[in-house]
């Protein structure tokens, strides 16, 4: 099992970015996934989680501007960034609780999984 994580890039201040992470592989169901940012000096922050029921929680910096959503077809969730600022400017990672069926034993097993990150930069 892989998660990929897609989409950023640089934008001007109060633009808008789409960020991907796709699991792959032997993946049976995509449980909880959470976006995090880590910017340079600081320490990792939980941004945005969504549950396998959809439900959905955000830091206080982005309500309103982010939105995350899942596609369970394609074992994919997306974060959508909209009015970004500089101070959203950092690495952003997905973390994913995958539940996938272990090829040697036939058997389900669940294991947390992060992505490998995706660079969001946003110019002033």
């Amino acid at each position: 099992v892989q998660l990929q994580a897609s989409g950023g890039g640089l934008v001007q201040s109060r633009g808008s970015l789409r960020l991907s992470c796709a699991a792959t592989g032997s993946v049976f169901s995509m449980n909880a996934v959470a976006w995090y940012r880590q910017a340079p000096g600081k320490q990792r922050e939980l941004v945005a989680r969504i549950g396998n029921t959809g439900t959905t929680t955000y830091i206080d910096s982005v309500k309103g501007r982010f939105t995350i959503s899942r596609d369970n077809a394609r074992n994919t969730v997306y974060l959508q960034m909209n009015s970004l600022k500089p101070d959203d400017t950092a690495v952003y990672y997905c973390n994913a609780e995958i539940e996938s069926i272990v090829p040697r034993t036939g058997k389900p097993e669940r294991k947390f999984y992060w992505g490998q990150g995706t660079q969001v930069t946003v110019s002033s």
